[in-house]
């Protein structure tokens, strides 16, 4: 690193915000994406934490003064690789940038980039709105939810992070702050510069503050378990659910084996043993009356596909015990797993995209466990450690039968710098040499996050 930007980083920051030994920057150079495709941070790093927008600024401007790296960095729970310094250069963390203020009247939330998802859920509630969106770990921060658009279990009814966002504040990498649009709803003034930023992990400008959608709370939930024998019988009923009832607020597909396995790690009770595939769905309703009536009708649907009963979970701590135990199968998994793939499909698909993946792993003698969120057609399928030397086969056959169902091969967890190298095989070149043009334009220096979401 130049001594002339260590310095210039000192008087912007404070001495007392301004890392340059590596001991003490550690938790900042890897993020939750397991260690074998894990990206190798640089030796030669500053972790610069800045107060406010104007310090962002401030270092955009120095950093593309001098061609130095900047890595944005939120809360690290990352999947892909996205916000480790792979290069020489400044790691930017957001985390003293967490003010918020609630807007009950507009039913919006004004989050600084620092603040986490818990406390944006927590202020949301403290003012009788909710935030619904759960797009993964509480501990992730508001201006990496809006860079990477995350998306979580409950997007079928509320749809990913761009839905929420209203308005953004971002410091471009040559260090100008634009406000992008609005305390409003609707919005259709000039080129939706905001919505080219949602999503753009980091690569276009750092995300200083968002502006996102409140809801009225859901007074009243159920969680209800649907036992199945067969994968296939279980994506039918969410199709049929989905035309013929009310949206659920989240619908989960997981199999026997890893809930149980979870629940005992956890030292949980998961409690359902007939089946072997599971539906967990939450209904989220204004009232008991309605909420009730339209469990009845998403159980009754299910029972066309299945012998078993529907469970249902009433009391709030039977609930979470649920939501838990869904929540920390990754965790579970982590030590063992060698890559986590989040493929998207239409949701239609589903039966037939599953009945592939069990051949991909029958024709490599392989077990690829596989859960995710089935009403939005976003599956996690994990290849684990043992599964090395077969793993770029298997990765990309996954993939083949995405494309060939309609789908993507990422729906949340974005390309950041694991998936790059995949990016020629499942996009277009021209469609690639637009996402050039439009790095260059935002970047001409190249210097915001390096080496993700798009190959210079």
């Amino acid at each position: 690193m130049d001594k002339i930007v260590i310095g210039e980083l000192a008087k912007i920051v404070g001495e007392n915000y301004l890392i340059i030994r590596r001991e003490q920057m550690l938790n900042y150079l890897t993020d939750e994406s397991p260690a074998e495709i894990r990206p190798k941070p640089a030796d030669d790093l500053a972790l610069v934490k800045p107060a406010n927008t104007q310090q962002v600024s401030d270092i955009m401007r120095l950093a593309n003064n001098y061609h130095t790296a900047v890595y944005p960095r939120g809360g690290g729970t990352g999947l892909v690789g996205g916000a480790i310094p792979t290069a020489p250069g400044i790691i930017l963390s957001l985390e003293r940038l967490d003010k918020i203020e609630i807007d009950k009247d507009n039913l919006m939330a004004i989050a600084e980039a620092g603040v986490t998802l818990e406390k944006l859920a927590n202020a949301a509630n403290a003012a009788g709105l909710s935030f619904p969106p759960h797009p993964g770990d509480e501990s992730a921060q508001v201006g990496g939810l809006v860079a990477t658009n995350a998306g979580g279990s409950r997007a079928v009814r509320h749809g990913v992070m761009r839905n929420q966002v209203r308005a953004i504040e971002v410091v471009l990498p040559t260090g100008e702050i634009l406000s992008l649009g609005a305390r409003v709803h609707k919005n259709n003034v000039g080129y939706d510069l905001m919505q080219l930023l949602i999503g753009s992990e980091g690569t276009l400008g750092v995300i200083t503050r968002a502006t996102l959608r409140l809801y009225p709370k859901s007074e009243a939930t159920l969680t209800l378990i649907v036992p199945f024998d067969k994968r296939r019988d279980a994506f039918s009923a969410v199709s049929t659910i989905l035309q013929h009832a009310s949206t659920p607020l989240a619908v989960e597909f997981v199999e026997k084996d890893l809930v149980e396995r979870t629940a005992k790690y956890l030292g949980a009770n998961w409690p359902v043993t007939a089946g072997t595939f599971y539906l967990i769905i939450i209904m989220a309703e204004s009232d008991t009356d309605r909420v009730l009536s339209e469990s009845l009708k998403v159980a009754t649907i299910c029972s066309k596909y299945t012998s078993y009963e529907t469970f249902v979970a009433e009391p709030k701590r039977d609930q979470d015990n649920i939501l838990r135990i869904r929540s920390n199968i990754y965790t579970v998994l982590k030590n063992e797993t060698l890559d986590i793939l989040d493929i998207t499909v239409p949701p239609s698909t589903l039966e037939n995209v599953v009945d592939s993946i069990e051949q991909i792993a029958i024709a490599h003698s392989t077990y690829l466990p596989v859960y995710g969120h089935a009403a939005d057609g976003n599956l996690h399928i994990h290849i684990m450690k043992n599964q090395e030397a077969i793993a770029e086969a298997v990765r990309d056959e996954i993939y083949d039968t995405a494309a060939k169902a309609g789908g993507v091969i990422t729906g949340e967890h974005g390309i950041g710098k694991t998936r790059i190298s995949k990016l020629p095989r499942f996009v277009s070149k021209d469609e690639l040499e637009l996402m050039r043009k439009i790095k260059a334009a935002f970047d001409p220096n190249r210097v915001l996050n390096p080496g993700t979401k798009i190959q210079a």
